[in-house]
Formats: structure tokens, sequence, C-alpha cells
């Protein structure tokens, strides 16, 4: 499993009215509501209206899921919420309110101003990436050296990505006195 495909928290909500199982990863924030009525309960209230309200409703478990990507977050804002808090998440034409307790508002207010800002660890690029090498100075001590293995060692170097192309037409140029 990834890192992106692992979440970073998860709290359970109220939102709009249902609660809600929410899951923060490094790119987005998930949730899934819940209606409060099982299918069994349905299923009785349905007998008990003459299927009126399975016409209405279905037998289905009510419940939706949403996502909002963490680059299209404006805001993060805690607010007290009766004995609870709130969190507001501000994006692009939308407010979502995660209620919660104090201690989790405060974590995942930090957690997604971390994330909005790119400064989470796990935005952070492998260790393995490092910046891009300089080509070794085409200087005396290799005027020795054949030139066509000198070539292919940048080529190789280009393809693997350790140079860029212009890195690679500079190198060159040097190699051949150019």
């Amino acid at each position: 499993m990834s890192n992106i495909d692992k979440p970073l928290m998860t709290f359970n909500s109220h939102i709009e009215g249902k609660n809600a199982e929410v899951a923060i990863y490094a790119d987005r924030i998930e949730w899934g509501r819940q209606g409060r009525m099982g299918a069994g309960s349905k299923l009785a209230l349905g007998a008990m209206t003459m299927g009126i309200s399975l016409a209405k409703t279905g037998v289905r478990r009510s419940g939706d899921s949403e996502m909002i990507p963490v680059k299209s977050i404006s805001s993060v804002v805690v607010e007290r919420d009766g004995l609870r808090q709130k969190v507001k998440v501000v994006c692009s034409g939308n407010t979502i309110d995660f209620r919660c307790s104090r201690e989790e508002a405060e974590k995942v207010k930090t957690l997604l101003t971390d994330l909005m800002l790119g400064r989470h660890p796990s935005q952070s690029l492998p260790a393995a990436a490092s910046p891009t090498p300089q080509p070794a100075p085409v200087a005396a001590e290799r005027a020795g050296a054949d030139v066509a293995d000198q070539l292919a060692k940048l080529a190789e170097m280009r393809t693997s990505g350790l140079l860029t192309d212009d890195e690679f037409a500079a190198a060159k140029a040097r190699l051949l006195g150019q």
C-alpha cells in the first residue's frame, strides 16, 4: 500500500446531521455518512406506513461519501460548538463543518494546515531523490580518456535523469572542445 492510500488521521464526526467517519490523507479528506436507519428498520417502517416510506427511500441503508482535495482547501478554522469543537474547512464554493473533540480539532487543524502549506513529512521527496549532480568538469586529467566512452557515460546520465538536456549539451561541448 502506498503512503497516499494510508490515512494520516481518522476520526468520527457529526456532519450535516449524520455521523461520519473521516479520513485525512496526504492529498485529500474523505468521509462517509450513514443514515440512522438500517435496512431492517426501514422494512419495519415500510410495513407500518403501508409501503409509502419504502417507495420514497428504498430499502438500502442511506449513506453517502464525499472527498475534498487538499489543494482546494483555502482555510481551516476551529470554533466552539457547544461542548464540542467544530473544524470549518473552507474550499472553493463550499464549507464543511467537522464536529469533534477539542484535542481532535486542534490535531485536524494542524494536520490540514501543514498539508495545505506543503510542509507535512508525507509530502517531502523520497530520500533517494537528491539534487541533480553537476557533470564533472572535463579537464586535463581526462585528456587521455577515450572521448567516445565519456560521451556514452554522459548519454547514460541524461537517460537516467541525472543530467538535463542542457547539462548534457554543455558537458558534451566541453568534452569535444567546442
